[in-house]
């Protein structure tokens, strides 16, 4: 396969194994090694990788990687493989043993962390534990507390060193420290949120509603459901423009439980500017399940009714599936815009116009250099 195909192949066998119906999932994942029910109930899965070489696991492994999946899929893949006693179950076995060893040494980090910068103010861990039992790239906390003091608590109990600041970081009162013994970076976003730092009233929210739960045998304080989907939409539909598996597969969740409040979403998110990117969001997620599922998620028509388009405008490119930016995206940008315009933040509208000109620095860095760090 080239490059391209593998990614798509790959991208499907993923999908499948991490969308499979909870039902479906129940009812085969206590059945022994080797039991021909599981067989049958995954035998798109075994044809799927009967042509698999040895350079297309590697790209299965980076995929699911990127998209922050191991945990979910590949112990499914693991259960097929052993089934059919092929000798790559033991390589998906390093590799979830691989990736745990990660996520364990990143908790043992994340937890003190939380606790001191308690000391100096309200944190919360955004993003990077909606993926649980997967982790982030990065361990982002959202912090009230002054930039000074999380400056210094993290330099005093950690040894931790700011990483260089672009200039959408300094917008964005965000902060990235490097932290001797700890691979991943600690990303604080202090006050504000939004690739800006635009969106400063849904902050409250964040803290408010926040509660403390369990992973593994660590106690973190994190968003309430409605709030993790607005972070969520800001990430995906409002600056990086493209979703990942780990994203489809958090959000399908909360749908799933039933936690979701749609009436206080709609009216935090709209309240923000962000609701018709954050409906269109969750319809693309309800599409995307559905073509693996066979139905789509329970969304109410409040829901459904803002959505501006559904999957049939999102394509796979460059590993990711990708939002289109014009007009689609820019059109968010724009509600976002005349929302906060209108409510009367007239420093976060400023802040906020400074995007276009900021994407387009971005654009011409990474075309020069091959990299927009400084800029994005």
């Amino acid at each position: 396969m080239n490059s391209a195909k593998n990614s798509s192949g790959s991208l499907t066998l993923l999908s499948s194994l991490l969308l499979e119906p909870d039902k479906t999932r129940a009812e085969t994942s206590n059945l022994p090694s080797g039991d021909p029910r599981q067989h049958n109930c995954s035998e798109e899965v075994a044809q799927a990788i009967a042509s698999y070489q040895p350079q297309d696991f590697g790209e299965l492994w980076g995929l699911a990687g990127s998209h922050h999946v191991v945990m979910r899929a590949l112990p499914r893949l693991h259960q097929v493989l052993l089934a059919q006693g092929n000798d790559r179950a033991d390589w998906v076995e390093h590799a979830l043993e691989k990736e745990q060893t990660r996520i364990d040494t990143a908790m043992t980090f994340l937890s003190p962390i939380c606790e001191a910068l308690q000391k100096v103010g309200d944190v919360v861990v955004i993003k990077a534990l909606d993926h649980w039992p997967d982790l982030g790239s990065d361990l982002d906390l959202y912090s009230n507390a002054s930039s000074a003091d999380v400056v210094r608590v993290m330099g005093d109990a950690f040894g931790a060193r700011p990483d260089e600041r672009s200039w959408g970081d300094r917008l964005a009162n965000k902060w990235n420290f490097v932290v001797p013994g700890l691979p991943e970076l600690v990303e604080v976003h202090i006050g504000r949120l939004g690739q800006t730092g635009e969106q400063v009233a849904i902050t409250n929210s964040v803290i408010t509603r926040s509660s403390l739960q369990h992973f593994g045998s660590y106690t973190l304080r994190v968003p309430a459901a409605e709030d993790r989907i607005v972070i969520s939409t800001l990430q995906r539909m409002y600056r990086h423009f493209y979703i990942r598996l780990c994203d489809i597969a958090d959000n399908a969740r909360l749908v799933d439980l039933g936690v979701i409040d749609y009436a206080y979403l709609q009216s935090l998110a709209s309240s923000a500017g962000l609701w018709d990117g954050l409906a269109t969001y969750l319809v693309i997620v309800s599409d995307y399940v559905k073509s693996f599922r066979g139905s789509a998620l329970p969304l109410p028509g409040r829901v459904t009714d803002a959505a501006k388009f559904g999957s049939e405008r999102v394509s796979f490119r460059r590993r990711f599936l990708r939002i289109p930016i014009f007009p689609q995206a820019a059109g968010f940008y724009v509600s976002e815009w005349e929302r906060l315009l209108r409510n009367g933040e007239l420093q976060n509208t400023l802040r906020l116009s400074l995007l276009p000109g900021l994407a387009a620095a971005a654009a011409l860095e990474m075309k020069l250099t091959g990299s927009d760090k400084g800029i994005w």
